[in-house]
Protein backbone atom coordinates (compact mmCIF):
# COMPACT_ATOMS: atom_id res chain seq x y z
CA UNK A 1 0.00 0.00 0.00
CA UNK A 2 2.88 2.37 0.75
CA UNK A 3 4.20 1.99 -2.80
CA UNK A 4 0.69 2.53 -4.24
CA UNK A 5 0.31 5.73 -2.20
CA UNK A 6 3.69 6.96 -3.47
CA UNK A 7 2.65 6.32 -7.08
CA UNK A 8 -0.72 7.99 -6.47
CA UNK A 9 0.93 11.01 -4.87
CA UNK A 10 3.44 11.33 -7.70
CA UNK A 11 0.64 10.97 -10.29
CA UNK A 12 -1.09 13.97 -8.68
CA UNK A 13 2.19 15.87 -8.34
CA UNK A 14 2.99 15.58 -12.06
CA UNK A 15 -0.39 16.88 -13.20
CA UNK A 16 -0.95 19.61 -10.62
CA UNK A 17 1.14 22.37 -12.14
CA UNK A 18 0.82 26.09 -11.57
CA UNK A 19 -2.31 26.41 -13.72
CA UNK A 20 -4.15 23.72 -11.75
CA UNK A 21 -3.06 24.85 -8.27
CA UNK A 22 -3.69 28.55 -8.99
CA UNK A 23 -7.29 27.77 -9.95
CA UNK A 24 -6.99 29.16 -13.50
CA UNK A 25 -7.55 25.82 -15.22
CA UNK A 26 -10.37 24.84 -12.87
CA UNK A 27 -12.27 28.07 -13.58
CA UNK A 28 -11.88 27.59 -17.32
CA UNK A 29 -12.77 23.89 -17.51
CA UNK A 30 -15.21 23.45 -14.62
CA UNK A 31 -16.30 26.44 -12.51
CA UNK A 32 -17.42 28.55 -15.48
CA UNK A 33 -20.05 25.89 -16.24
CA UNK A 34 -21.80 26.42 -12.89
CA UNK A 35 -23.38 23.26 -11.45
CA UNK A 36 -22.51 21.33 -14.62
CA UNK A 37 -18.86 21.85 -13.66
CA UNK A 38 -19.41 19.55 -10.67
CA UNK A 39 -20.69 16.80 -12.98
CA UNK A 40 -17.70 17.44 -15.25
CA UNK A 41 -15.34 17.05 -12.28
CA UNK A 42 -16.89 13.65 -11.50
CA UNK A 43 -16.39 12.53 -15.14
CA UNK A 44 -12.75 13.69 -14.99
CA UNK A 45 -12.25 11.84 -11.68
CA UNK A 46 -13.51 8.57 -13.16
CA UNK A 47 -11.32 9.07 -16.24
CA UNK A 48 -8.18 9.85 -14.24
CA UNK A 49 -8.68 6.77 -12.05
CA UNK A 50 -9.48 4.39 -14.93
CA UNK A 51 -6.77 5.55 -17.34
CA UNK A 52 -4.22 5.94 -14.53
CA UNK A 53 -4.83 2.32 -13.53
CA UNK A 54 -4.52 1.14 -17.15
CA UNK A 55 -1.24 3.00 -17.77
CA UNK A 56 0.21 1.83 -14.44
CA UNK A 57 -0.64 -1.84 -14.97
CA UNK A 58 0.49 -1.97 -18.61
CA UNK A 59 3.76 -0.17 -17.78
CA UNK A 60 4.45 -2.55 -14.89
CA UNK A 61 3.74 -5.53 -17.15
CA UNK A 62 5.97 -4.27 -19.98
CA UNK A 63 8.77 -2.99 -17.68
CA UNK A 64 8.84 0.34 -19.53
CA UNK A 65 11.78 2.73 -19.10
CA UNK A 66 10.34 5.55 -21.27
CA UNK A 67 7.07 6.31 -23.08
CA UNK A 68 8.68 4.97 -26.28
CA UNK A 69 8.56 1.42 -24.88
CA UNK A 70 4.79 1.62 -24.58
CA UNK A 71 3.61 3.96 -27.31
CA UNK A 72 4.83 1.82 -30.23
CA UNK A 73 3.29 -1.34 -28.78
CA UNK A 74 -0.17 0.16 -28.33
CA UNK A 75 -0.34 2.21 -31.56
CA UNK A 76 1.95 0.58 -34.14
CA UNK A 77 4.98 2.03 -35.91
CA UNK A 78 3.39 4.77 -38.05
CA UNK A 79 1.02 6.28 -35.45
CA UNK A 80 3.56 5.51 -32.73
CA UNK A 81 6.24 7.60 -34.44
CA UNK A 82 3.96 10.66 -34.65
CA UNK A 83 2.71 10.26 -31.07
CA UNK A 84 6.23 9.66 -29.79
CA UNK A 85 7.64 12.91 -31.18
CA UNK A 86 4.55 14.94 -30.33
CA UNK A 87 4.80 13.78 -26.73
CA UNK A 88 8.55 14.49 -26.62
CA UNK A 89 8.04 18.01 -27.99
CA UNK A 90 5.28 18.57 -25.50
CA UNK A 91 7.45 17.42 -22.58
CA UNK A 92 10.16 19.92 -23.49
CA UNK A 93 7.60 22.68 -24.06
CA UNK A 94 5.85 22.23 -20.72
CA UNK A 95 9.21 22.16 -18.91
CA UNK A 96 10.12 25.49 -20.55
CA UNK A 97 6.76 26.96 -19.52
CA UNK A 98 7.37 25.86 -15.93
CA UNK A 99 10.82 27.49 -15.89
CA UNK A 100 9.40 30.73 -17.24
CA UNK A 101 6.53 30.53 -14.76
CA UNK A 102 8.98 30.07 -11.89
CA UNK A 103 10.81 33.23 -12.99
CA UNK A 104 7.56 35.20 -12.99
CA UNK A 105 6.54 33.82 -9.59
CA UNK A 106 9.91 34.67 -8.01
CA UNK A 107 9.63 38.18 -9.40
CA UNK A 108 6.13 38.63 -7.99
CA UNK A 109 6.97 37.14 -4.59
CA UNK A 110 10.50 38.40 -3.95
CA UNK A 111 11.12 41.12 -6.55
CA UNK A 112 13.92 39.08 -8.18
CA UNK A 113 14.73 39.35 -11.91
CA UNK A 114 12.76 36.85 -14.02
CA UNK A 115 15.94 35.26 -15.41
CA UNK A 116 17.29 34.60 -11.91
CA UNK A 117 14.13 32.82 -10.81
CA UNK A 118 14.20 30.70 -13.95
CA UNK A 119 17.84 29.73 -13.41
CA UNK A 120 17.15 28.75 -9.78
CA UNK A 121 14.34 26.42 -10.89
CA UNK A 122 16.43 24.95 -13.73
CA UNK A 123 19.38 24.22 -11.42
CA UNK A 124 17.08 22.61 -8.86
CA UNK A 125 15.40 20.53 -11.59
CA UNK A 126 18.72 19.35 -13.08
CA UNK A 127 19.98 18.35 -9.62
CA UNK A 128 16.78 16.35 -9.01
CA UNK A 129 16.72 14.46 -12.33
CA UNK A 130 20.25 13.21 -11.64
CA UNK A 131 18.82 11.10 -8.80
CA UNK A 132 17.34 7.62 -9.36
CA UNK A 133 13.70 7.24 -10.35
CA UNK A 134 12.59 6.06 -6.88
CA UNK A 135 13.98 9.21 -5.27
CA UNK A 136 12.21 11.33 -7.89
CA UNK A 137 8.88 9.57 -7.16
CA UNK A 138 9.30 10.25 -3.43
CA UNK A 139 10.14 13.94 -3.94
CA UNK A 140 7.20 14.57 -6.27
CA UNK A 141 4.79 12.70 -3.98
CA UNK A 142 5.73 14.80 -0.90
CA UNK A 143 3.99 17.96 -2.19
CA UNK A 144 0.58 16.30 -2.67
CA UNK A 145 -0.59 16.11 0.99
CA UNK A 146 0.68 19.67 1.55
CA UNK A 147 -1.41 20.98 -1.35
CA UNK A 148 -4.47 18.99 -0.22
CA UNK A 149 -4.21 20.60 3.22
CA UNK A 150 -3.94 24.17 1.89
CA UNK A 151 -6.78 23.66 -0.59
CA UNK A 152 -9.00 22.14 2.13
CA UNK A 153 -8.44 25.20 4.36
CA UNK A 154 -9.38 27.54 1.49
CA UNK A 155 -12.45 25.42 0.64
CA UNK A 156 -13.76 25.53 4.23
CA UNK A 157 -13.20 29.29 4.40
CA UNK A 158 -14.91 29.92 1.04
CA UNK A 159 -17.98 27.87 1.93
CA UNK A 160 -18.22 29.43 5.40
CA UNK A 161 -18.05 33.02 4.14
CA UNK A 162 -20.21 32.90 1.00
CA UNK A 163 -21.88 36.22 0.18
CA UNK A 164 -24.39 34.75 -2.30
CA UNK A 165 -26.19 31.43 -2.77
CA UNK A 166 -24.74 28.76 -5.04
CA UNK A 167 -27.53 29.43 -7.56
CA UNK A 168 -26.54 33.13 -7.76
CA UNK A 169 -22.83 32.27 -7.94
CA UNK A 170 -23.51 29.76 -10.74
CA UNK A 171 -25.17 32.51 -12.81
CA UNK A 172 -22.07 34.73 -12.38
CA UNK A 173 -19.83 31.77 -13.30
CA UNK A 174 -21.72 31.04 -16.52
CA UNK A 175 -21.55 34.71 -17.52
CA UNK A 176 -17.74 34.45 -17.30
CA UNK A 177 -17.65 31.33 -19.49
CA UNK A 178 -15.34 31.64 -22.51
CA UNK A 179 -15.60 28.16 -24.04
CA UNK A 180 -18.41 27.23 -26.44
CA UNK A 181 -17.90 23.48 -25.88
CA UNK A 182 -20.30 21.34 -23.85
CA UNK A 183 -19.38 20.80 -20.19
CA UNK A 184 -18.83 17.05 -20.66
CA UNK A 185 -16.63 17.55 -23.76
CA UNK A 186 -14.54 20.08 -21.85
CA UNK A 187 -14.19 17.68 -18.91
CA UNK A 188 -13.05 14.84 -21.20
CA UNK A 189 -10.56 17.09 -23.02
CA UNK A 190 -9.17 18.31 -19.69
CA UNK A 191 -8.69 14.74 -18.51
CA UNK A 192 -7.09 13.61 -21.79
CA UNK A 193 -4.83 16.68 -21.96
CA UNK A 194 -3.47 15.92 -18.50
CA UNK A 195 -3.05 12.24 -19.33
CA UNK A 196 -0.82 13.46 -22.16
CA UNK A 197 1.13 15.50 -19.58
CA UNK A 198 1.65 12.67 -17.09
CA UNK A 199 1.83 9.71 -19.49
CA UNK A 200 5.60 9.72 -20.00
CA UNK A 201 6.67 9.87 -16.34
CA UNK A 202 3.90 7.50 -15.26
CA UNK A 203 5.23 4.88 -17.68
CA UNK A 204 8.75 5.35 -16.27
CA UNK A 205 7.60 5.20 -12.63
CA UNK A 206 5.34 2.17 -12.99
CA UNK A 207 7.77 0.36 -15.28
CA UNK A 208 10.00 -0.05 -12.22
CA UNK A 209 7.16 -1.66 -10.20
CA UNK A 210 7.09 -5.45 -10.50
CA UNK A 211 3.60 -5.94 -9.03
CA UNK A 212 0.81 -4.99 -11.47
CA UNK A 213 -1.84 -4.75 -8.73
CA UNK A 214 0.29 -2.37 -6.65
CA UNK A 215 0.94 -0.20 -9.71
CA UNK A 216 -2.73 -0.24 -10.74
CA UNK A 217 -3.89 0.71 -7.25
CA UNK A 218 -1.47 3.64 -7.36
CA UNK A 219 -3.16 4.84 -10.57
CA UNK A 220 -6.61 4.56 -8.98
CA UNK A 221 -5.54 6.39 -5.80
CA UNK A 222 -3.94 9.16 -7.86
CA UNK A 223 -7.09 9.54 -9.97
CA UNK A 224 -9.33 9.79 -6.91
CA UNK A 225 -6.99 12.34 -5.27
CA UNK A 226 -6.97 14.42 -8.46
CA UNK A 227 -10.75 14.33 -8.52
CA UNK A 228 -10.92 15.38 -4.87
CA UNK A 229 -8.63 18.33 -5.59
CA UNK A 230 -10.66 19.39 -8.63
CA UNK A 231 -13.91 19.22 -6.64
CA UNK A 232 -12.46 21.10 -3.65
CA UNK A 233 -10.96 23.88 -5.79
CA UNK A 234 -14.11 24.04 -7.93
CA UNK A 235 -16.38 24.43 -4.89
CA UNK A 236 -14.02 27.01 -3.35
CA UNK A 237 -14.08 29.11 -6.51
CA UNK A 238 -17.81 28.67 -7.15
CA UNK A 239 -18.58 29.81 -3.61
CA UNK A 240 -16.58 33.01 -4.22
CA UNK A 241 -17.23 33.56 -7.91
CA UNK A 242 -18.36 37.15 -7.31
CA UNK A 243 -14.94 37.85 -5.75
CA UNK A 244 -12.55 36.03 -8.09
CA UNK A 245 -13.97 36.93 -11.53
CA UNK A 246 -11.15 38.34 -13.67
CA UNK A 247 -8.37 37.48 -11.17
CA UNK A 248 -5.32 35.71 -12.67
CA UNK A 249 -4.51 33.57 -9.60
CA UNK A 250 -7.89 33.08 -7.85
CA UNK A 251 -6.73 30.53 -5.24
CA UNK A 252 -3.95 32.88 -4.11
CA UNK A 253 -6.47 35.72 -3.85
CA UNK A 254 -8.70 33.58 -1.60
CA UNK A 255 -5.69 32.48 0.47
CA UNK A 256 -4.65 36.11 1.04
CA UNK A 257 -8.24 36.92 2.01
CA UNK A 258 -7.96 34.43 4.88
CA UNK A 259 -4.57 35.68 6.13
CA UNK A 260 -1.26 36.81 4.55
CA UNK A 261 0.42 33.75 6.08
CA UNK A 262 -1.99 31.44 4.25
CA UNK A 263 -1.24 33.46 1.11
CA UNK A 264 2.50 32.85 1.63
CA UNK A 265 1.89 29.12 2.13
CA UNK A 266 -0.17 29.05 -1.07
CA UNK A 267 2.64 30.86 -2.93
CA UNK A 268 5.12 28.24 -1.72
CA UNK A 269 2.67 25.56 -2.83
CA UNK A 270 2.52 27.11 -6.32
CA UNK A 271 6.32 27.03 -6.57
CA UNK A 272 6.28 23.42 -5.38
CA UNK A 273 3.78 22.47 -8.08
CA UNK A 274 5.87 24.25 -10.73
CA UNK A 275 8.91 22.31 -9.50
CA UNK A 276 7.04 18.98 -9.55
CA UNK A 277 5.83 19.46 -13.11
CA UNK A 278 9.21 20.74 -14.30
CA UNK A 279 11.00 17.70 -12.85
CA UNK A 280 8.44 15.29 -14.30
CA UNK A 281 8.56 16.78 -17.79
CA UNK A 282 12.35 17.30 -17.87
CA UNK A 283 13.17 13.79 -16.64
CA UNK A 284 10.67 12.15 -19.02
CA UNK A 285 12.12 14.08 -21.96
CA UNK A 286 15.68 13.03 -21.11
CA UNK A 287 14.94 9.31 -20.56
CA UNK A 288 13.17 9.20 -23.93
CA UNK A 289 16.58 9.64 -25.58
CA UNK A 290 19.15 8.55 -22.96
CA UNK A 291 19.44 5.95 -20.22
CA UNK A 292 19.91 7.54 -16.75
CA UNK A 293 22.80 5.14 -16.02
CA UNK A 294 24.94 6.56 -18.84
CA UNK A 295 27.48 9.35 -18.07
CA UNK A 296 26.12 11.31 -21.04
CA UNK A 297 22.77 11.62 -19.22
CA UNK A 298 24.13 14.23 -16.79
CA UNK A 299 25.87 16.14 -19.58
CA UNK A 300 22.64 16.15 -21.59
CA UNK A 301 20.68 17.34 -18.55
CA UNK A 302 22.90 20.41 -18.22
CA UNK A 303 22.86 21.07 -21.99
CA UNK A 304 19.06 20.73 -22.31
CA UNK A 305 18.69 22.87 -19.17
CA UNK A 306 20.67 25.62 -20.91
CA UNK A 307 18.50 25.34 -24.02
CA UNK A 308 15.37 25.50 -21.85
CA UNK A 309 16.61 28.69 -20.23
CA UNK A 310 17.27 30.32 -23.61
CA UNK A 311 13.88 29.17 -24.90
CA UNK A 312 12.07 30.68 -21.91
CA UNK A 313 13.79 34.05 -22.50
CA UNK A 314 13.03 34.02 -26.25
CA UNK A 315 9.29 33.81 -25.73
CA UNK A 316 9.20 30.17 -26.73
CA UNK A 317 6.51 29.64 -24.10
CA UNK A 318 3.99 31.52 -26.25
CA UNK A 319 4.60 29.12 -29.13
CA UNK A 320 4.41 26.06 -26.92
CA UNK A 321 1.22 27.28 -25.21
CA UNK A 322 -0.52 26.87 -28.57
CA UNK A 323 0.19 23.15 -28.36
CA UNK A 324 -2.06 22.84 -25.29
CA UNK A 325 -5.28 22.77 -27.32
CA UNK A 326 -3.79 20.26 -29.77
CA UNK A 327 -2.54 18.14 -26.87
CA UNK A 328 -6.09 17.73 -25.58
CA UNK A 329 -7.05 15.87 -28.77
CA UNK A 330 -3.73 14.00 -28.95
CA UNK A 331 -4.28 12.97 -25.34
CA UNK A 332 -7.79 11.73 -26.18
CA UNK A 333 -6.37 9.46 -28.91
CA UNK A 334 -3.80 8.27 -26.37
CA UNK A 335 -6.54 7.50 -23.82
CA UNK A 336 -8.47 5.39 -26.35
CA UNK A 337 -5.30 3.47 -27.33
CA UNK A 338 -4.42 2.82 -23.67
CA UNK A 339 -7.87 1.51 -22.74
CA UNK A 340 -7.98 -0.81 -25.79
CA UNK A 341 -4.48 -2.11 -24.99
CA UNK A 342 -5.51 -2.79 -21.39
CA UNK A 343 -8.69 -4.59 -22.49
CA UNK A 344 -6.63 -6.71 -24.91
CA UNK A 345 -4.33 -7.69 -22.05
CA UNK A 346 -1.23 -6.55 -23.96
CA UNK A 347 1.91 -8.46 -22.93
CA UNK A 348 5.63 -7.86 -23.14
CA UNK A 349 7.21 -8.92 -26.44
CA UNK A 350 10.18 -11.17 -25.67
Amino acid sequence: MKKSLQIGGAYVGIIVGAGFASGQEIVLYFTSYGFHGIYGALIATFGFALVGMCIAQISSRLRTTSHKDLIYQISGNAVGLVMDYLLSLFLFGVAVIMFAGAGATFQQMFGLPVWLGSICMIVLTIATVMMNVKSIINIIAIATPYLLTIVSIIAVYSLATMDLTFVEQAVIAQQAQVSSKSWWVTALLYMSFNIGVCFSLLTVMCGSIRNEKVAGMGGIIGGILLGALILLINLSLLAKMNVIVGIDIPMLALANEIHPLVGLLMSISLLGMIYNTAVGMFYSFLVRFLKPSKPSFKVAAVFIGGLSFLASLAGFTTLVAKLYAVMGYVGFILVVLIIFAWLRGIRRIA
